[in-house]
């Protein structure tokens, strides 16, 4: 064996398995990515259905340009679905809990008796992959747990049982939903249709499944972990971050913004650069277009990988942004509209060809970096919100479901970056907030929140606690 042989067996080597969404899957990747600059030898698992959709969106080099950073997949147990669609999220928090402990753990055995890879030294699961505990004790190797969404939502999740001895969840009666919950540390002032959705769901309801999966696999199972990774910043959710360590003892470190390091360090990595995670294809034209707008002058509408409407809704998110007569991005998704394509008016797109564009998916990060951005309309995913805040860019916030609603709330009531609008969309309110947004004086003083928030992200990752990586 030789010198660089020998280099390369001694590698830590670190399995990072995300929850297979594409929510989870993005920071996942970009954590696996930190990982392998200071050293690690990566293998990336994502499932079956998730592996061929990466393949087709980046292309089978961008998954095998690097010998130390590789990619496997697992079934996932689910049936064969439309790879251009995404899953049904009950269905696979089941199928992650009965499929894939047996799949992973051959595959975590045959990885640590192939001669050409250095040892496991840890795994880095996603906490709602918790299955992989029992691997890991077998294998005697730590678990580190990753949570990818808000600490918000983390802290919001574990009040769910206090939530049922109060009779509050399951949801009885909508009527419930504007009752202020004035007994959770750190977000005093929250009313119950602000945590997150699932709640509200009855037995017979298929979201039951998600908040039963949440307690028992993922709440129940986090002081397991060997260590707990929140995808945040101290300074941003510093309550909540002292609740959360009071209940969860296990050690836990804060990362973000972990998108904005990656960035920074993978600019002179074209191997690594062009490893990506979105399972939709990138239409990158969208940057020259806003190359051609002023600054602070072009709004970013994007409802993320999982949020869909009815065609009415899409219609009045439409001419609510025609009528302001402002320059926009909008990303629309072949599954945005439930059950349907997502097909706008002709009248709509004469009338906004000269200021709309209209993409399938973009590089989002690079967009909401754009000094054209002058505010986001979003749906409020973890993911979108925390890479607004880290760019400085005001928000519109239409949750859908999950941990939005909760994300939502603080956006516009503790980080003073947001406002919300209603579930049931009409095209005024749309072409009122909106306006209130780029030009309005609310607009300008979510702006100057927007940028103190992004000098504080900015002053978070130059002290990135590094110690971290000395825990694996």
């Amino acid at each position: 064996m030789n010198q660089t042989e020998e280099s390369k067996l001694s590698k830590p080597h670190a399995v990072c398995i995300p929850f297979p969404a594409q929510g989870h899957i993005n920071p996942m990747l970009k954590l696996a990515k930190l990982l392998h600059i200071r050293g690690f030898h990566i293998t990336f698992v994502n499932t079956d259905f998730n592996h061929r959709r990466l393949l087709k969106s980046r292309g089978l080099n961008s998954l095998v340009s690097l010998p130390s950073f590789r990619f496997e997949s697992i079934p996932d147990g689910l049936p064969p679905s439309n790879e251009d669609a995404t899953q049904d999220v009950p269905s696979l928090c089941e199928a992650c809990k009965k499929s894939c402990l047996a799949p992973f753990r051959d595959l975590v055995t045959t990885l640590n008796h192939n001669s050409n890879f250095p040892s496991i030294s840890c795994i880095v699961s996603d906490a709602a992959m918790s299955f992989t505990q029992q691997v890991s004790e077998e294998l005697g190797v730590p678990n580190v747990g990753f949570w990818t969404a808000s600490g918000c939502s983390l802290w919001a999740f574990t009040q769910y049982p206090k939530l049922v001895e109060q009779g509050y969840a399951p949801l009885k009666d909508e009527s419930y939903l504007d009752t202020i919950i004035d007994w959770i540390p750190g977000m005093e002032g929250i009313r119950l249709k602000h945590l997150p959705s699932f709640i509200r769901a009855t037995v017979d309801e298929p979201s039951y499944i998600i908040i039963k999966y949440i307690v028992e696999e993922i709440m129940d199972k986090i002081p397991k972990f060997s260590a707990l990774i929140l995808n945040t910043f101290d300074m941003l959710e510093s309550d909540v971050l002292q609740q959360i360590a009071t209940k969860f003892p296990v050690v836990n470190y804060t990362i973000g913004p972990l998108h904005r390091f990656v960035l920074n360090n993978t600019t002179q990595d074209e191997d690594l650069k062009s490893i990506g995670s979105n399972l939709w294809k990138e239409e990158t034209h969208c940057l020259e277009w806003l190359d051609t707008k002023k600054p602070n002058s072009v709004v970013y509408v994007n409802f993320g990988s999982v949020t869909v409407m009815s065609n009415e809704q899409l219609i009045e998110f439409a001419w609510g942004l025609a009528n302001t007569k402002m320059d926009f991005l909008w990303i629309v998704r072949s599954d945005l509209v439930m059950g349907d394509s997502a097909i706008l008016p002709h009248e709509f797109l004469a009338e906004t060809k000269e200021r709309g564009l209209l993409v399938g998916w973009c590089p989002q990060e690079q967009v909401l970096n754009h000094p054209s951005i002058g505010g986001f309309l979003t749906h409020s995913g973890w993911n979108s919100t925390f890479e607004s805040i880290s760019y400085g860019v005001p928000m519109l916030c239409w949750p859908f479901f999950a941990d939005q609603q909760t994300n939502s709330w603080f956006n516009c009531n503790r980080w003073g970056i947001g406002m919300e609008i209603d579930s049931n969309v009409k095209r005024e309110v749309i072409e009122e907030l909106v306006r209130e947004l780029m030009v309005g004086e609310k607009g300008k003083e979510m702006k100057e929140n927007a940028l103190k928030w992004k000098k504080l992200a900015e002053k978070s990752y130059k002290f990135f606690r590094w110690i971290i990586l000395h825990e694996f």
